[in-house]
């Protein structure tokens, strides 16, 4: 099947979301890791799957440490403020969404993007002191410790937190806000698979899936990252190490980037694999932007395989607009925000009071037990993790 041209755009706003992370009870937990037992495992594999707490490093406690700084209080006419959004590269919203913003309160927002999740964080770190925007929108999970501990974020508690799920809110003093989540996922393509279709993260080292998987590079891919993550909270710290060594011996192709691997070495690009990481929100892009149009969408997702995302925004320390800000985090909960987010940004929106498209109803079913790992245990283990992932891709 051929993609048009915005199809390909379409699908490439989700390569750059930085995903990764955990969710819901992890984010208070003191546990190294959560694992999860993988179904129908191989025996070597599955007798690894308990954590080793002496090895993985401990999370620093002051990622959801109290803080003495006073909420925003977001009452008050802000009308005729100027204020500034600071965005990853990959934010998308049809025309005049803000537009409507500005309508009801008259506050004019001016949308920045810096690179991808992580440069947007760090970039933010840097220039706290002097911030050149009001409110950050884009930080995940996965960067959500390194943001906090570095005093990023003023405390502010929306009232329309009252539709988001409480698995959604990582940190109890609401320096950040969920926007949106959603899940990396291995897809395949359904008709070109060497065996059935996958059900476990296990048959991906089946010798009928050899030479079938291709996956990104976790130090230059958000995807990437998060499939490793993955593996370390579905096979614990003693396991995840014998998976990836099998899983390479069976012929797995590592890429630097999700553009490569699905435009490059899946099926949908042209190439000869058959099984790669990708998104949850994936097939309904694929049925979407068909061109010709197509009854269902080629491609399926491996639940067992998938790891969370979630999107916050906060409001910048050190802003001269606090109460326009905290106005920008209501309206970004609100409806009219939540229902434009799934076709522009393919994630899911936090607010369960908004509507999903049809394409995800059908298509995208929302992954009830997604992977998950405690964010400061992500900040603490990081390097650690792809240092040792580097030497078993090289050896």
């Amino acid at each position: 099947m051929n993609h048009t041209k915005h199809a390909r755009i379409r699908l490439r706003l989700l390569a750059l979301f930085a995903l990764l992370g955990l969710v819901a009870a992890a984010c208070g937990s003191t546990d190294p890791i959560d694992v999860v037992a993988a179904p129908d495992a191989d025996e070597a594999i599955a007798e690894e799957a308990e954590p080793d707490d002496a090895v993985m490093a401990e999370p620093d406690s002051s990622c959801f440490a109290e803080s003495d700084t006073p909420a925003v209080d977001a009452s008050g006419d802000a009308s005729g403020t100027t204020i500034t959004l600071a965005t990853h590269d990959s934010f998308a919203l049809s025309e005049g969404t803000l537009a409507s913003f500005t309508e009801q309160t008259g506050i004019t927002v001016e949308q920045v993007a810096v690179g991808d999740a992580g440069q947007l964080v760090s970039q933010s770190i840097l220039t706290q002191d002097n911030p050149t925007a009001d409110v950050l929108f884009g930080i995940d999970n996965s960067f959500l410790c390194r943001g906090l501990e570095a005093g990023l974020f003023l405390p502010y508690s929306s009232p329309a937190l009252a539709s988001v799920d409480d698995a959604l809110e990582l940190d109890p003093q609401h320096r950040v806000t969920p926007i949106d989540y959603g899940d990396v996922c291995v897809n395949y393509w359904s008709d070109s698979l060497a065996g059935d279709v996958p059900t476990s993260l296990d048959d991906l080292i089946d010798p009928v899936n050899a030479d079938q998987f291709v996956t990104m590079n976790p130090e230059t891919s958000s995807p990437g990252f998060a499939f490793l993550l993955a593996t370390i909270a579905k096979y614990g710290e003693d396991g995840w190490e014998d998976y990836w060594t099998t899983l390479m011996n069976n012929g797995a192709s590592i890429t630097s980037g999700w553009n490569d691997a699905y435009y490059g070495e899946f099926i949908a690009g042209g190439g000869d694999r058959s099984i790669v990481t990708s998104y949850a929100s994936s097939p309904p892009a694929e049925f979407l932007f068909a061109d010709p149009p197509v009854d269902a969408p080629p491609t399926g997702v491996l639940q067992d395989s998938c790891f969370r995302q979630i999107e916050f925004a906060g409001i910048l320390a050190g802003t001269e607009n606090p109460g326009a800000a905290a106005q920008l985090i209501d309206f970004m909960l609100s409806t009219t925000y939540q229902e434009d987010v799934p076709l522009n940004m393919f994630v899911y929106p936090a607010n369960s009071d908004a509507e999903l498209p049809e394409a995800f109803v059908e298509w995208g079913p929302l992954v009830d037990n997604a992977l998950s790992i405690d964010p400061a245990t992500i900040e603490a283990n990081r390097d650690d993790w792809t240092e040792r992932w580097n030497t078993i891709v090289a050896g």
